[in-house]
């Protein structure tokens, strides 16, 4: 999951979480993230996961935007990218991962090494007779 941190206008403060993409950034109906700034189009942004790459972010045509104070059409994030589009400036984390729990797991795992044990043993006393 990626996310977006809004750090100016209207919704300064808020966090984006990206759990699907592409995910698209401006004004519009159709956009992921909506955002009321100057100089914000319909379809200013759009962030999508390329597997050979990474996070690629990609300008719409005639709009404009900077990464880290560089203006571009396309590049591909970094972990803490600071993204600027009209007078919104935001910025691109990747989200904490969260760890699945694995008590069953390991539950099964040590019942599994108690009866293999066991076995020996029984197999043992079985040999000794």
């Amino acid at each position: 999951m990626v996310l977006l941190k809004l750090l100016t206008g209207q919704k300064a403060g808020v966090t984006y979480t990206a759990r699907r993409f592409p995910v698209r950034i401006g004004r519009g109906a159709r956009a992921s993230l909506r955002v009321e700034e100057d100089g914000v189009w319909d379809e200013h942004l759009e962030l999508n996961l390329a597997p050979a790459e990474g996070f690629v972010l990609c300008v719409q045509s005639n709009a404009l935007a900077a990464v880290n104070g560089q203006p571009l059409a396309r590049t591909v994030l970094r972990n803490g990218d600071s993204i600027e589009i009209g007078s919104l400036k935001m910025e691109f984390w990747l989200a904490d991962t969260l760890q699945a729990g694995l008590r069953f797991r390991e539950g099964l795992t040590w019942l599994a090494i108690g009866a293999v044990s066991l076995g020996q043993v029984g197999l043992v006393y079985w040999l000794l007779r």
